[in-house]
């Protein structure tokens, strides 16, 4: 049975496409407002697994809990509203809006923009101050406050992943799936991106489960490592313990 800080719970999860068993049986539970990342080598199923928990793919088998509530199968908008929101390793911006305006198109909630009510703009100023300054909060910890007016498409290769987890913030999502956030990103926003990631966690109580190859980076800033290889979860536990583990060892030196 789950801790009840356990978020989300993965219990024997698998997904086979023809004859490649991409997911095979894997279990595992995250532990609310840490910060796990998934490694492994290419091709050891990390992104199906991924896509699995959030609603891209259905599983072949197993199940997933998000909160004690089974969510096995729901489709990608219904995994969403209920709190997982999720990132892809190319960002998927409005190219076309600025920083504000991208992080304030996931807000929910927008009594403005229903038919009836749009005319009468005393039902929906208030909420919309609101969601502007709960933005301009999110803007502000990810230090993107000095970059609000700009156009998406003008922003760095790293800001631009920053913008997309304020993105996601701004849904009310309490669980963020993370797909290589310092990909392609110089060392230095690397670090800010982590050290970002952290504080997120801290003082929004936010869950992350974060895709990753640059383990020099990431290792200094997780709480905790789950490693896969052929489809299979073979070690997981802090990150002292997982990269030492033999299995782990052999399985990116096997790559």
């Amino acid at each position: 049975m789950a801790a009840s800080d356990d978020i989300l719970q993965v219990k024997e999860l698998s997904k086979s496409f023809d004859k490649l068993q991409a997911v095979d049986g894997i279990s595992f539970n995250l532990e609310t407002k840490k910060v796990t990342i998934l490694i492994g080598p290419n091709g050891s199923g990390k992104t199906t697994l991924v896509n699995l928990i959030s609603g891209f793919y259905k599983p072949d088998g197993g199940d997933v809990f998000y909160k004690s509530k089974r969510i096995t199968g729901w489709a990608p908008h219904k995994v969403y509203r209920a709190g997982i929101a999720r990132t892809f390793q190319v960002p998927a911006l409005f190219s076309k809006l600025n920083v504000l305006e991208n992080v304030l198109v996931a807000e929910k909630q927008n009594p403005g923009e229903g038919f009836l009510r749009a005319p009468l703009k005393q039902l929906w100023k208030r909420p919309e101050e609101n969601s502007t300054e709960r933005a301009a909060r999110i803007l502000e910890l990810l230090g993107l406050s000095g970059q609000w007016e700009k156009q998406a498409n003008t922003l760095s290769g790293g800001q631009m992943k920053l913008l997309e987890i304020g993105r996601a913030l701004m849904s009310g999502a309490d669980l963020l799936l993370l797909d290589e956030p310092i990909s392609g990103v110089n060392p230095t926003l690397a670090h800010e991106i982590f050290n970002t990631i952290v504080r997120l966690s801290k003082e929004l109580g936010v869950t992350f489960l974060i895709i990753e190859h640059r383990l020099d980076i990431a290792l200094g800033y997780v709480d905790s490592v789950i490693a896969m290889a052929y489809g299979k979860l073979i070690s997981s536990g802090s990150p002292e313990a997982v990269i030492s583990d033999p299995r782990v060892i052999e399985a990116y030196l096997g790559a």
